[in-house]
């Protein structure tokens, strides 16, 4: 008899991925080869559940309970500990609503909470606390969210946010740009995603044409705190996004622990942009209720940026920024 050959593994579709996320802390230390931790709570898991794709759990250091990614994921004691000047909505999203799922801060351009859903629980969110259930813009067939638009001629750009836009399919993707592209004066579409970064699977063929047939500019900001973030598999990912025509930005948060000495902030912008990612604001913390452990004080965040502008040239420069409820743009610092 000929022996058959083996079969050939078949790479996983990224919806196969997202599902087979970690969501339990004792699974992913485990994973990581650390005992239980100190400070590491269950509460904290209780009240914002840890979610982890396994591609991104596997850039973490193994054995390091201090490594830079698995900061960002990992719920803490601290979490629960009420602190003066964190609140549940830090960003007056409440106050901005124009509309279901519709949020409207600044001049010309309107924000789409697409859906609640994420491939990752990143624990300084600032949308940890939003009502999804209540505020999506997907609710009715996207009609009361399409309806504000369409009434206010002064949109000019319609961003898709979340949770992240990337989790819906990409068939639910284009009916709503499909709808968009009615609206005559909708010019501009920006995505703002960690899926690209988090879960590159994501950033498929079928994503990749949409994209390409979209008829304004898009710009795709993507999300990536740590150069820890990138692989191979995100580089492809951002390759693929280009291919289609998108601009890449990416968006940072200046976290404590994480992302807070020269080093890391000039590892990370030089690595984004070997990606074909142009740096473009690195935030200041905002002060959502859990996320007081990752704030770096205002003058030591200034003094850091002072060292980057030093160290890197303009254009891997971001902007150091903080997003203030009621300003008309986010406040340089």
């Amino acid at each position: 008899m000929i022996p058959a050959a083996p079969a050939r593994l078949q790479p996983r579709g990224w919806q196969a991925l997202w599902r087979d996320a970690i969501r339990d802390p004792r699974e992913l230390l485990a994973l990581l080869g650390l005992d239980a931790l100190p400070g590491v709570s269950g509460g904290a898991a209780e009240a914002f559940p840890l979610r982890v794709p396994r591609g991104f759990a596997a850039r973490m250091r193994h054995g390091d309970p201090h490594d830079p990614l698995l900061r960002q994921v990992l719920p803490l004691d601290e979490e629960l500990r009420p602190v003066p000047g964190f609140s549940l909505d830090a960003v007056g999203d409440a106050a901005a609503r124009a509309g279901h799922g519709v949020i409207h801060k600044y001049e010309g351009r309107a924000l789409l909470v697409s859906t609640g859903s994420c491939a990752v629980h990143c624990r300084y969110c600032f949308r940890r606390h939003f009502p999804y259930a209540e505020q999506t813009a997907a609710a009715g067939q996207w009609s009361e969210a399409l309806d504000a638009i369409r009434a206010d001629a002064s949109l000019h750009e319609v961003i898709l946010s979340g949770g992240d836009p990337l989790s819906l399919s990409t068939p639910k993707l284009a009916a709503l740009t499909d709808a968009l592209a009615g609206i005559g004066h909708v010019r501009r579409l920006r995505l703002h995603t960690r899926l690209p970064i988090v879960l590159p699977e994501r950033v498929d063929q079928e994503l990749a044409d949409w994209l390409a047939r979209l008829p304004w500019p898009v710009a795709v900001v993507v999300h990536a705190n740590h150069a820890h973030e990138f692989d191979p598999a995100v580089d492809a990912a951002m390759a693929r996004l280009r291919g289609a025509g998108a601009s890449l930005l990416n968006q940072a948060v200046l976290l404590r622990g994480v992302n807070d000495s020269l080093d890391a902030q000039a590892d990370l912008h030089e690595r984004s942009f070997t990606a074909g990612v142009l740096p473009y604001y690195l935030h200041q913390l905002d002060r959502v209720a859990g996320a007081a452990h990752f704030e770096v004080p205002d003058d030591q965040a200034r003094a850091l940026h002072a060292a980057m502008r030093a160290r890197l040239p303009g254009y891997l420069l971001p902007r150091l920024v903080r997003e203030v409820a009621g300003d008309a743009s986010k406040r340089p610092m």
